[in-house]
């Protein structure tokens, strides 16, 4: 790679010295590829049958980074695969897999934000660590990027998200010492993207760099404002630059004394790992540093559903989820969490706050809509389903036929015995919704999403 700013070769001479052949060197490779296995959706026990399929290998390589992750080579195609529409996987450069790892999430009822949050890469993977328990905010500034992170939480079947659209200012001010983890996942200059993205090569400058890091300080200190004591927040870049990596991790544990670094800080370089460049540190809020008031009261009310309404949603539960359903469970038992807008229902996640004056693009999971006396169920419930879950259902092998025809909007076969509300799913993971009535599958997979 030739085209590489002489600003920055130079500044990455005196950065790596005798290093700096080894890595410039590692340009002229291709870039390294990977996805990461839904934890929520697929079993350890399935994983290597699942990675196999995805990767086109017999025996994948797993990523270091994380649990459940694996390189594919550039002869397979994941993304085309229907596992990939059913939220089998997400693709994920390796490194991008490292901040969330240092975020010390768990699965015990955690509030945690993710503040620059679009693709939904580390949205995603933070949800399956949280296993659908506690709240996950995930906000994006930039209203096009925040719709795709919304449906890629919709795709991967994160239950437990509350997606938004904001400044982070913004959010400082409605929340204040508020989450226990934070990943500041910051725009940057893009420097250990260069072999990936040739676009950020010619976006480069120095000026660039000063901005970004002017930027990135912002961010971190209105990230630090919503953190409760005794909390951490992981910041992170895809960059090499001090003044936006270690430097800004300096400047700002100088300007905040109650935080300090919980971890040993990480630099990668393409040359000595098989990834692409990244940065991340995290940072501990003391526990005396601030007394705050206990967040976890849930804001939300009891559901405005009338009798009508509420038999029909039971009606559909009870003809279509199985009792050890999880989802069914949880609006039998906790039916305070439903929440309505319009004509339709979504099942909230816990300690929602009040959500008046945001820009909210998905409030946990969409169970479905009322149509004309009918209750329809929404195409991101499916997503959170596997055919344990249901009482019918078509599955279908990643190689059947009957996939591609459905992800295209075709009716499909099915085996005569079914009717009415089923789930399409794919080796096992819920996919879509159809009606069936004598052998065949009426399609109702979002035309928004259809192969066409």
């Amino acid at each position: 790679m030739n085209d590489l700013p002489f600003d920055f070769t130079e500044r990455m001479k005196k950065q790596l010295g005798d290093e700096y052949d080894a890595f410039i060197g590692s340009y002229d490779d291709l870039p390294t590829r990977a996805f990461r296995l839904s934890r929520q959706k697929i079993d350890p026990a399935d994983r290597k049958r699942f990675a196999r399929i995805a990767s086109c290998s017999e025996n994948p390589e797993e990523v270091p980074f994380a649990d459940g992750a694996y390189y594919y080579d550039v002869h397979a195609r994941p993304g085309s695969s229907p596992l990939h529409d059913a939220g089998a996987y997400y693709i994920q450069e390796p490194s991008a897999m490292i901040p969330v790892s240092l975020l010390d999430i768990t699965n015990t009822g955690q509030k945690v934000l993710d503040l620059c949050a679009a693709p939904g890469g580390k949205t995603t993977q933070i949800a399956d660590l949280m296993e659908g328990v506690g709240l996950l905010v995930a906000n994006e500034p930039v209203e096009k990027r925040a719709r795709i992170l919304s449906e890629n939480t919709e795709r991967m079947g994160v239950k437990n998200a509350l997606v938004v659209s904001h400044d982070p200012s913004y959010l400082a001010d409605r929340f204040p010492s508020f989450f226990d983890r934070i990943l500041v996942d910051a725009p940057c200059s893009g420097e250990g993207m260069f072999r990936k993205n040739p676009e950020a090569v010619n976006e480069w400058s120095l000026e660039n760099v000063k901005m970004c890091a002017r930027r990135q300080q912002d961010i971190l200190n209105h990230a630090a404002t919503m953190l409760a004591p005794g909390g951490r927040i992981v910041y992170s870049t895809c960059t090499f630059s001090y003044d936006e990596d270690e430097g800004l991790a300096e400047r700002f544990l100088a300007s905040h004394p109650e935080f300090e670094i919980c971890d040993k800080p990480v630099k990668i370089y393409p040359h000595m790992h098989r990834c692409e460049g990244h940065f991340a540190v995290s940072f501990c809020r003391k526990e005396d540093s601030l007394s705050v008031p206990d967040h976890r009261k849930n804001k939300i009310g009891r559901p405005v559903l009338s009798h009508i309404e509420n038999t029909l949603l039971c009606d559909f539960l009870d003809a279509c989820l199985t009792d050890e359903c999880a989802v069914k469970r949880a609006v039998y038992s906790t039916p305070e969490r439903i929440l309505r807008f319009g004509d339709s229902i979504y099942l909230a996640p816990e300690y929602l706050p009040d959500i008046s004056g945001l820009v909210v693009y998905r409030t946990g999971l969409k169970l479905g809509t009322f149509k004309k006396n009918r209750f329809e169920p929404d195409h991101a419930l499916s997503h959170v389903l596997n055919v344990r879950d249901v009482l019918s259902c078509v599955d279908l092998e990643a190689d059947d036929p009957r996939s591609a025809q459905y992800i295209s909007g075709m009716t499909i076969s099915c085996p005569p015995g079914i009717k009415g509300w089923c789930l399409v799913s794919i080796c096992g993971l819920g996919l879509g919704w159809g009606k069936a009535d004598r052998g065949i599958v009426k399609n109702h997979y979002p035309r928004g999403l259809r192969n066409v």
